[in-house]
C-alpha cells in the first residue's frame, strides 16, 4: 500500500530553520514525482516544490527558492524539504504528496494538489516572533 509519513515540524522562531522528511514507500516513490504543500488556516493548498525519485528535476515557486529547499535521498525512499529564515506567515500544515510520473514531474501539474494520489498526513510548523 502506497504511504508517505512527514516529519520534523515543530514550533520555531522567526529566523530559525527546520529539516521536513516525508518517508515513502517503495511503491510511493520508484518513478513518482513527490511534492511538498502546505495549508495554513482559512488559506489553499499551497504547492512548494517537488522532485522526481529518478532523475532529481526539481521544480519550486520562485518566491519561496532561496529559503526553502527540496532534497531527497534515494537510498532511503525519503524526501526533505529544508526551511530557513522561516516568517510567521509560515506557519502552516506542511504535507508531502506523490503521483506516479514515469520520466520526469509535470511542469504544468507538480503545484497542483489535485494531481497527486497518494498523501502523508501532514507536519505542523509554527513561528513565533
Amino acid at each position: 500500500q502506497a504511504q508517505l509519513v512527514e516529519s520534523g515540524g515543530g514550533s520555531v522562531q522567526v529566523g530559525g530553520s527546520l529539516r521536513l522528511s516525508c518517508a515513502a514507500s517503495a511503491d510511493a516513490y520508484r518513478s513518482h514525482c513527490v511534492g511538498w504543500f502546505r495549508q495554513a488556516p482559512g488559506k489553499e493548498r499551497e504547492g512548494i516544490a517537488a522532485i522526481h525519485s529518478r532523475n532529481s528535476h526539481k521544480y519550486g515557486h520562485d518566491s519561496l527558492e532561496g529559503r526553502f529547499t527540496i532534497s531527497q535521498d534515494s537510498a532511503k525512499n525519503t524526501v526533505y524539504l529544508h526551511l530557513g529564515d522561516l516568517k510567521p506567515e509560515d506557519t502552516a500544515m506542511y504535507y508531502c504528496a506523490a503521483e506516479w510520473a514515469m520520466y520526469d514531474c509535470s511542469r504544468e501539474s507538480w503545484s497542483n494538489p489535485l494531481w497527486y494520489s497518494v498523501w502523508g498526513q501532514g507536519t505542523q510548523v509554527s513561528v513565533s516572533s
